[in-house]
C-alpha cells in the first residue's frame, strides 16, 4: 500500500484526464492498478480550492491556454492544424517523408494514423478541462460574480472553439458539456447542425459573461469581442448572413481595434488588429509558428509553401513580398511562410500566436453582404483587404464574381493559419474541383478525416465510421 497525494484517472474514450486531489489516501495493492501515480507539476492546480480564489482560477485557465498553444488543433507546432491542414489542402509540401505526415500530404489517411488520433484526443482533453472549469466556477462560493462570469465565459469560449475545429475536420462529433465518465464513455455523435447550434449557444453565453475590455494587456484572454468574432465565423459557416454581418460589424466598430496598413506589423504581439492570441510560454519566447515554419537552409526540415501556391499570387501582391521568404542553395529554391519573423527567443517576446484577427471580420462581412445582395458594402470590405495588400480595387460587379474574389483573398490572407484554406474549400463545395487537380491522391470522401480507430473500438456508439475509411 502507498500513501499518495495526487492521482490521475484516465477517462476513455476521449483520453482526457481529471486530476483529483486526495490527502493521505491509502491505496491497496489492488487499487494501484486503477490509478497512475505522478507528481503534481508546479503549474497544475486542482481541487475545489482552485475556484475560491481569482488568482488560482486565472491560473487554471492559463493552463488551458498553454495546452491550446502547445498541443492539439490550434498549436503552431508541426502537429497543429496550421501545418496539418496546410499539407492536407494545397498550401504546403511535406519534407519530412514520415509515416505520419506523408499520408496527410498525400490524402491517404487511415483511421489508425497517429495525427488522426492525437488531434481528437488532445482536443477532447482541452474540452474536458474547460468543462471542469465551468463546473468548478458554478459551484464556487468564494468568487465575486464578475470573476465567475469572466472565467466561465473564457471556458465556454474555449469549449465552443475546440468543438468548432473538431467539426470541420471530423464532421459529426459528440458535443461534450460535462465531466461524468459514465456518460462520456457512451456518447453518440451529433449532426453538424446540432453541433453548430451548441457552439453558437456557448459563444452567445460567453459573450454575455465576458467583459468589454481585455483582462490582460496582451489580448491573451478572451473578451466579449473575441466571442463575437468567433460567432461571426460560425454564422457565416451556417449561412446565417445577417447575423454574421451584424457580429462582424460589432467587432469592426469596436474602439479596441484599428486597421494596420503595414503588413510587417500585423503579426507583432502589440498589433491593434489582433482580436485574440495565445501568449508564449516564457517572457522571451516567440510564436511556435515562427519556429515551425522558418528555415534558413535547404531542404526544409518540415514543410515549405507549394510552388503552385506561390505562382498563384496576383502580380503586385505585397503579401507575397512580406509574408513569404525564399531560401536558395543556388540550384534549388524553397519558400516558407514569413508572417511571423522570429524563430528564436528574443530579449522579450515580440510575437505571439494569433488565432483571431481583424482582417477576417472584414472578409466575413464582405461575404455575408454579397450573399444578401449588398454588393457595394461587400466591395468596400473586400477592397480594404486588397488595397492593404498593394492591389487595385476590384472590378467585379456581379455577386458570383465578388464571392469568387473574396475566396481568393481569403486564400492569400489566411494561408497557414489554422486550416482556413481547407475549411473554405469544404464549405464552398469547391474542394473536389480544386484538390483533385492539385493533389493526385484526393478523393471526395477525403473532405472528412476518419474517426480514430481506438475511439470507435472503445465506444461503439461513435459508429458509423466516416465514408471512405
Amino acid at each position: 500500500m502507498k500513501n499518495l497525494q495526487f492521482i490521475i484517472i484516465l477517462t476513455k474514450p476521449f483520453q482526457v484526464y481529471r486530476i483529483l486531489l486526495v490527502l493521505a489516501l491509502i491505496l491497496s495493492s489492488s487499487s494501484c492498478s486503477e490509478f497512475v501515480e505522478v507528481p503534481l507539476p508546479n503549474s497544475q492546480l486542482t481541487g475545489t480550492t482552485v475556484f475560491e480564489s481569482e488568482l488560482t482560477a486565472n491560473a487554471a485557465m492559463a493552463q488551458i491556454y498553454a495546452q491550446l498553444r502547445d498541443g492539439g488543433i490550434l498549436s503552431g507546432l508541426p502537429t497543429g492544424a496550421s501545418v496539418r491542414m496546410g499539407l492536407y489542402a494545397d498550401e504546403l509540401q511535406d519534407y519530412t517523408n514520415s509515416t505520419i505526415s506523408l499520408p496527410i500530404y498525400n490524402n491517404a489517411l487511415t483511421a489508425d494514423n497517429a495525427t488522426v488520433a492525437s488531434l481528437w484526443t488532445s482536443s477532447y482533453s482541452q474540452i474536458y478541462n474547460a468543462n471542469s472549469v465551468i463546473q468548478g466556477i458554478e459551484n464556487s462560493t468564494g468568487l465575486p460574480i464578475a470573476v465567475k462570469n469572466r472565467v466561465s465565459g473564457e471556458a465556454l469560449f474555449v469549449r465552443a472553439l475546440v468543438h468548432f475545429y473538431l467539426l470541420q475536420i471530423y464532421g459529426s462529433i459528440p458535443y461534450i458539456t460535462g465531466t461524468n465518465y459514465e456518460i462520456n464513455r457512451k456518447v453518440t455523435r451529433s449532426a453538424a447542425d446540432e453541433v453548430y447550434a451548441a457552439i453558437a449557444k456557448d459563444l452567445e453565453s460567453a459573450s454575455t459573461r465576458l467583459p468589454e475590455n481585455y483582462s490582460s494587456s496582451d489580448r491573451a484572454k478572451p473578451n466579449k469581442m473575441v466571442a463575437k468574432a468567433m460567432l461571426a465565423r460560425v454564422y457565416l459557416y451556417r449561412n446565417k448572413n445577417t447575423e454574421a454581418a451584424n457580429e462582424a460589424t460589432t467587432v469592426i466598430n469596436s474602439p479596441l481595434y484599428a486597421w494596420e496598413t503595414d503588413l510587417n506589423k500585423i503579426f507583432l504581439r502589440n498589433s491593434k488588429t489582433t482580436i485574440w492570441q495565445l501568449a508564449s510560454a516564457t517572457a522571451v519566447r516567440n510564436s511556435n509558428e515562427g519556429t515551425t515554419f522558418i528555415f534558413v537552409s535547404g531542404p526544409p526540415p518540415v514543410c515549405a509553401l507549394r510552388t503552385d501556391f506561390m505562382i498563384a499570387f496576383e502580380t503586385g501582391d505585397q503579401r507575397k513580398v512580406n509574408w513569404t521568404k525564399s531560401v536558395t542553395t543556388g540550384l534549388n529554391t524553397w519558400y516558407h511562410p514569413n508572417k511571423y519573423k522570429l524563430r528564436t527567443a528574443t530579449t522579450s517576446s515580440q510575437e505571439y500566436s494569433i488565432v483571431l484577427r481583424l482582417a477576417e471580420q472584414y472578409l466575413i462581412r464582405a461575404e455575408a453582404r454579397a450573399k444578401q445582395g449588398d454588393l457595394a458594402g461587400a466591395k468596400e470590405d473586400l477592397n480594404k483587404i486588397r488595397t492593404t495588400a498593394g492591389l487595385p480595387i476590384t472590378t467585379s460587379s456581379i455577386t458570383s464574381e465578388i464571392l469568387s474574389e473574396i475566396q481568393k483573398q481569403r486564400r492569400f490572407e489566411f494561408f497557414t493559419e489554422h486550416g482556413h484554406r481547407f475549411f473554405d474549400l469544404k464549405r464552398s463545395g469547391t474542394a473536389d474541383g480544386i484538390l483533385s487537380v492539385s493533389k493526385p491522391g484526393w478523393n471526395s470522401s477525403d473532405i472528412l478525416w476518419p474517426i480514430p480507430e481506438l475511439e470507435l473500438n472503445a465506444n461503439p456508439n461513435l459508429q458509423p465510421q466516416n465514408t471512405g475509411y
